[in-house]
């Protein structure tokens, strides 16, 4: 009896979600779909620039915008004062069936933004800068100490971190369903978003390279908009699925005030940070940073607002 209620719940959400978009697609099959050679779409469509129309096999475009929050690794915690833009389509292959047989049910294959900014490259100040970041009284070596006080310890001291994809737009897997059913991910494991991650550390002197985790090493979110089972000493967190709202035609869906939360992962160490200085400034970022920091020790919160519109909407504005 429980299967079928939860069954049922699922799938009207789920025909909230899509009602918009299959209707839209069978005006644009009547009226015929406009060239991939017109211009960008216009009006509340324009959102939507970077969706990537042009491909036959796109059903729905997608951006989502986390406007605050706060990502906790090892010892710090940066949080979220500008505007991170996750942006692309999705193919509708793998409809959310029930029973669920494991994680990668309900995954929309995604496909990446037109321009390639699938997820902006949006700094974020670190809190303490350069100086909390590399504590040259920590090396015991007096000559490499006093190298490091010299070229570290100055004015130049503000540091950014950026989170860039560590994995082809494809690897990224969204599920509309457990983003509105967080019992989804509760019950049956599903993310409402999974990532591939690498964080950049940006700073004059820790030059281009300086990264926690990489691309083979990658940070590995799996958000969830409901409760989080978390080893310890991290306790449980929730988010929220926000409130679903659309415009009056019914072609641009909205989920404002939702809250992605995740406090399960793992954090690799840092590399290639200081250039020629690497292999010694990385154990330094490392141990002030806390990294590597096993699951359980780091969290994710992204707070914001989805907008979704069926492909052949967007294609129609143009």
């Amino acid at each position: 009896m429980l299967s079928k209620v939860l069954h049922r719940a699922v799938c009207l959400r789920r025909h909230a979600l899509v009602v918009a978009m299959t209707f839209t697609a069978s005006l644009a099959a009547l009226g015929g779909i406009a060239s991939q050679a017109m211009a960008t779409p216009k009006g509340e469509f324009a959102v939507f620039a970077q969706c990537p129309v042009g491909n036959p096999s796109v059903h729905g475009c997608v951006v989502a915008k986390t406007e605050s929050g706060k990502f906790i690794i090892g010892k710090r915690t940066v949080p979220i004062e500008n505007v991170i833009t996750l942006q692309g389509g999705f193919e509708e292959e793998n409809p959310c069936n029930f029973p669920f047989t494991g994680a990668g049910e309900c995954r929309l294959p995604f496909v990446g933004a037109v321009n390639g900014d699938t997820l902006s490259k949006t700094p974020q100040n670190v809190p303490g800068g350069l100086l909390n970041l590399i504590n040259c009284k920590e090396i015991t070596n007096k000559g490499e100490r006093e190298l490091c006080e010299f070229f570290f310890e100055n004015k130049i001291t503000g540091v950014t971190a950026t989170t860039e994809l560590a994995a082809p737009a494809s690897s990224i897997a969204l599920s509309e369903a457990a983003l509105l059913e967080p019992i989804l991910s509760e019950a049956f494991g599903i993310p409402a978003l999974q990532l591939r991650v690498k964080v950049k550390l940006d700073n004059p002197l820790l030059g281009e390279k300086c990264y926690i985790g990489s691309n083979a090493e990658p940070i590995v979110l799996n958000l969830i908009t409901g409760r989080t089972n978390p080893p310890k000493p991290n306790e449980s967190i929730s988010g929220k699925p926000g409130t679903l709202e659309s415009n009056e035609e019914g072609s641009i869906l909205t989920v404002s005030h939702n809250s992605l939360v995740d406090n399960s992962f793992a954090a690799p160490g840092v590399n290639g940070c200081g250039g020629i200085f690497s292999g010694l400034l990385d154990p330094l970022i490392n141990a002030q940073l806390g990294v590597p920091s096993v699951a359980g020790h780091n969290t994710a919160i992204l707070e914001g607002t989805l907008k979704q519109a069926g492909a052949a909407a967007v294609r129609e504005s143009e």
